[in-house]
């Protein structure tokens, strides 16, 4: 009897360890799970050394060189300068469509947005947009053949624009004007180009400062920039993040404003032939987040 007793005793005295143990191994684990999904997306970048930014590849604003194999361009100049001063040691870019840079975003499968993008009310009911990196406008481009002279020369002609881009905007408000016939979205840039030097499209609206670099490096391409024109969209370009990402945010405007006071930002845009009519100031480059 004795003998049972204290077998009983054995085995309860371990069943209490085991139950304890696996008990505490399993509080660590919850609170090893709620201490990393407290952690911020800038406490998670600084952790890893990693920052993620989604681009369309595009030159030359945020693209991978197909020389060099290295992240180009005046959007990615800027990012890896202000992740070089948050003590980040690499910015990778995750190559997405235009239209769905922010629906990534939100996805969570990258950290920003780096694409020359617009800031603008609607983009702003869906994310947080830093303060402004640069200003620019669009530009129409046409065969050099062309005898289009000016905008009012389209009205019996089909265009061309980038799907998800503020130049498509125009574009279709121009059809509902009248001042076009019609217009053909395109996903790429360099089908809309490629559209407008085949004849498909009479002309296209594009970036002003994509239409001059590609003209600049492609002399594949029979085409010019109309002039004279005076841009109807001048936009405030920015880099969105998640509405939730405050501390991100605040970071980046912090280090972006440090490079426009130290005369960084001037540098990186004069490499690529911006002058100063594309620079904008720590007072006006502010911008009024609505989330």
């Amino acid at each position: 009897m004795k003998k049972a007793k204290l077998i009983f005793k054995v085995g309860l005295l371990a069943f209490i360890t085991i139950f304890f143990l696996t008990a505490c191994q399993s509080g660590k684990s919850s609170s090893t799970g709620s201490s990393s999904s407290n952690e911020t997306t800038l406490q998670k970048i600084k952790k890893s050394g990693v920052l993620t930014v989604g681009s369309s590849n595009d030159a030359p604003f945020a693209y991978i060189d197909n020389k060099t194999k290295k992240f180009s361009g005046v959007d990615a100049d800027i990012i890896k300068e202000i992740a070089k001063r948050m003590g980040v040691k690499k910015v990778e870019m995750k190559q997405v469509p235009f239209e769905n840079l922010i629906v990534e975003l939100n996805k969570g499968s990258i950290d920003m947005v780096t694409d020359a993008m617009y800031i603008r009310k609607d983009r702003l009911q869906k994310a947080a947009f830093t303060d402004v990196w640069y200003k620019e406008g669009e530009a129409v481009v046409i065969p050099k053949s062309s005898s289009v002279k000016s905008v009012a020369d389209l009205s019996n002609k089909v265009i061309g624009a980038q799907k998800g881009t503020a130049f498509l905007d125009i574009a279709e408000k121009w059809k509902k004007e009248g001042k076009v016939k019609d217009v053909q979205i395109f996903g790429k840039q360099t089908d809309l180009m490629l559209a407008v030097n085949t004849g498909k499209v009479a002309a296209c609206v594009t970036d002003g400062i994509v239409a001059n670099y590609t003209l600049s490096k492609d002399p594949s391409l029979d085409l010019k920039i109309l002039t004279p024109y005076k841009a109807e969209e001048t936009g405030k370009i920015g880099a969105a993040v998640r509405s939730s990402d405050k501390s991100l945010l605040k970071e980046v405007n912090k280090q972006l404003n440090a490079m426009k006071k130290d005369g960084t930002l001037k540098k990186i845009l004069t490499k690529y032939n911006l002058d100063d009519s594309y620079f904008v100031d720590v007072k006006d480059g502010i911008t009024e987040n609505i989330k």
